[in-house]
């Protein structure tokens, strides 16, 4: 698999937390919400990054406890960016969501 984020795929990113790791595929997440409507080419990219570091969440062998809440975000992540939203989600919810990671994430450091 060609990994965009290379650095991170060699080990770097089992080295983040979990609150880290989600705080991080949240910000992706953001930027495709925010090009979305204004360049869709980079909405896509930004939504392959989120999956790519969703994807190495998932990996994490410490996060296993999480796999069925991870592997259900990769789930409405990609039906929302790419199919039909029948979860109905949306850019709120997807915002709320990662933003309980990003919070959580500075006040553990």
């Amino acid at each position: 698999m060609k990994y965009q984020h290379k650095q991170l795929s060699r080990g770097r990113w089992f080295e983040l937390t979990f609150f880290e790791q989600m705080a991080n595929v949240g910000s992706e997440v953001e930027r495709a919400i925010l090009w979305r409507d204004k360049n869709n080419d980079y909405s896509f990219k930004a939504i392959e990054r989120a999956l790519e570091l969703l994807d190495l969440t998932i990996s994490d062998i410490k996060n296993r406890i999480r796999l069925k809440e991870l592997t259900r975000l990769r789930e409405t992540l990609v039906d929302y960016f790419y199919f039909d939203n029948q979860f109905s989600s949306s850019d709120k919810l997807w915002r709320n969501y990662f933003y309980a990671f990003s919070f959580a994430s500075r006040l553990n450091k």
